[in-house]
């Protein structure tokens, strides 16, 4: 065997610098978070040659003192953290102690700093051949001055995984942009080859830091953005949500914080994606600016070197609250005559005022339900679904549907393009008065019989009338399902599954799980489990799959939606065929019924499948595109 050894200094130093090393842009993060957690309040980067040649990060923080300098260069030394009981509740950026020394291993380092209390400031200069810091007197402001130079500069192999100085460049300024998303209150600069490319000043007050955000992200997604802030016990959500229309080809939009920290976690990303599911077109992304902020001893952040990845203590809470946050600030956002919106949460007494509301057609409902709803299903559908459910109150739901019978009829009335109920009066007149004008206005025609064309207080509104109405049924459906006992049948032969013995121990303790979900699960042995009871909308789907994936998600995340998804699928292809067609020809009362109940519903603004259900034409860029006053 061979003898064992102590490795030298240099060596371990390289070893970890292959960590925490991997290109410039990865020596620019481990800077600046040295900068924001010495306080600064102004962080000014330089860099040449995409990094390679240098990287100068200067700072107004607290500085290092003298007689720290040379451990600042050394491993494991840090200022943040002394015990184990810091470790488990670390409140900073860094805590390791292994950037500088790492970063000195691998390129030519200079530290500058100074204090506040000595008479001058002292400089530090260490390269890869040994790790002795040599000390000088130098001049420099309170803060500290970190130069790194040619960087790999001992160590070719690594330097030949290097790209391009543009992609480097490239991934320098994502680092620091998400850097800046994170820390409002300081300001950044960025100076590439001698040019200043970016300077953020500091943002305190919200419409700042909208245009701070609005700089990095780009105002088309502060113009499509929601503002949420949601507060629940020890847990605070806060940023800015793009609504589902301003999806994206790729998830290149998406920073994520947890107390101040960029973080990419597979739980948070699939709270986000469930919340999206029932309004994101397929294979699209959602975009985002969010903000988590807890106890930092509820998290663990000594997970991965690069510290991207993180550990919840109650995953299943921070899940949960991700997802019922975000679900219902997404269902909130209604057409309005301003955007963007901004969602807080709103308290108990609020909601306890909240009084039914008329729709159009003259039914008593909730304010965030549609009044009224589907025509006639096809003959298939029909005898599915009451085959399938049938709720104690199905009459309700039966007088509620028949209220858009005449939309979907074939024998139903043609449009006469007048204004046949006295209750319905023209825009014209409202402006007349003075009157308010709902945010999707009033119908005034039909094209093709399929878009409806309105006018509102901004000018025209184009609503697909087809996708309004398919939003509109399904969340009724939606809802009158979650108001009834989810109906379950039991099984002539109870369905045997052969899983793993940590799937068997999960669907034991996740029996009450299931039984909420209408099915009946229990073990027959270490490695086998009975499907006992289903719930009857899911009679013809394959149950097997459907449990193993249950328990994946359970494993994975603590909780699983994928019953409720399988379920939603079947009431979204209900609504798609019970919704009015297209080549129907609708009165102007019915047009803005189906108006004002997109104006009540949840998530009207995207049909079941992501789709946009309407779009606005201002009277700008109407008179832009005919040219008028130029």
């Amino acid at each position: 065997m061979p003898e064992i050894k102590k490795l030298s200094p240099r060596l371990a130093n390289q070893i970890a610098a292959g960590e925490v090393v991997e290109r410039p842009a990865s020596v620019i993060k481990e800077l600046v978070e040295n900068s924001v957690d010495a306080g600064a309040k102004q962080l000014d980067v330089e860099i040449e040659s995409g990094g390679v040649k240098l990287m100068r990060v200067r700072d107004n923080g607290c500085g290092i003192g003298k007689n720290d300098l040379p451990l600042a260069l050394s491993r494991h030394a840090t200022s943040k953290i002394y015990h184990l009981d810091d470790l488990e509740a670390v409140g900073t950026l860094g805590f390791r102690g292994e950037a500088l020394a790492s970063i000195s291993s691998v390129a030519r380092l200079k530290l500058t700093s100074n204090d506040g209390l000595q008479d001058t400031a002292w400089c530090a200069q260490a390269e890869g051949r040994d790790m002795e810091a040599e000390l000088s007197p130098a001049a420099h402001p309170q803060g500290t001055t970190v130069e790194v130079r040619d960087l790999f500069f001992n160590t070719p192999a690594r330097r030949k995984f290097l790209r391009t100085e543009k992609t480097e460049y490239s991934r320098i300024e994502d680092i620091l942009k998400r850097i800046a998303l994170s820390r409002f209150e300081l300001g950044f600069s960025l100076k590439n080859n001698g040019k200043v490319v970016h300077n953020w000043r500091p943002a305190n007050s919200l419409a700042e830091q909208e245009r701070r955000v609005a700089q990095i992200c780009g105002p088309a997604f502060m113009e499509n953005a929601v503002h949420v802030d949601i507060n629940r016990t020890g847990l605070r959500l806060w940023g800015w949500v793009a609504l589902p229309t301003f999806s994206r080809s790729q998830a290149d939009l998406q920073h994520f914080y947890v107390n101040g920290r960029a973080i990419k976690d597979r739980l948070v990303a699939h709270a986000v994606k469930q919340a999206y599911q029932d309004v994101l077109y397929h294979g699209r992304h959602p975009a985002y600016v969010l903000y988590l902020e807890l106890d930092p001893a509820n998290v663990d952040v000594n997970v991965h070197p690069t510290k991207h990845e993180v550990r919840f203590r109650d995953g299943r809470l921070v899940h949960d609250f991700l997802f019922s946050s975000l679900h219902k600030a997404l269902a909130d956002v209604r057409p309005s005559a301003e955007q963007p919106v901004t969602y807080q949460q709103p308290s108990i007494a609020s909601l306890s005022q909240q009084q039914p509301v008329q729709s159009a057609l003259g039914l008593a409902g909730t304010s965030n339900a549609a009044s009224s709803g589907a025509g006639s299903y096809p003959a298939n559908s029909t005898a599915n679904y009451s085959a399938a459910y049938s709720p104690a109150n199905v009459g309700n739901v039966s007088e509620q549907i028949n209220q858009y019978s005449n939309l979907t009829s074939p024998t139903g009335s043609p449009s006469n393009l007048q204004y046949t109920n006295s209750s319905q009066t023209p825009v014209n007149d409202l402006q007349e008065d003075n009157a308010e004008i709902p945010p999707l206005g009033y119908a005034i025609a039909q094209l093709k019989g399929i878009y409806i064309l309105a006018e509102n207080a901004n000018g025209l509104i184009v609503v697909d009338m087809h996708a309004a109405h398919e939003r509109i049924t399904y969340e009724r459906l939606k809802q009158q399902f979650d108001h009834e006992q989810l109906a379950s049948q039991p099984l002539l032969v109870p369905l045997s599954m052969a899983v793993s013995e940590k799937e068997a121990a999960l669907a034991e303790e996740s029996a009450s799980l299931f039984a909420r979900l209408g099915f009946a699960v229990e073990t027959a042995g270490p490695e086998t489990i009975l499907i006992r009871q289903v719930p009857v909308i899911l009679n013809r789907a394959t149950v097997e799959d459907l449990v193993r994936d249950v328990l994946s998600d359970v494993i994975e995340y603590g909780t699983s939606s994928r019953i409720e998804h399988n379920i939603n699928e079947i009431l979204s292809t209900m609504a798609c065929h019970g919704s009015v067609r297209a080549n129907r020809k609708l009165t102007l009362p019915e047009m803005n019924s189906l108006l004002r109940d997109m104006e009540a519903t949840e998530r009207s603004g995207q049909c079941n499948h992501g789709r946009p259900t309407w779009s606005q034409m201002t009277l700008a860029q109407l008179d832009k595109l005919f040219m008028r006053g130029q």
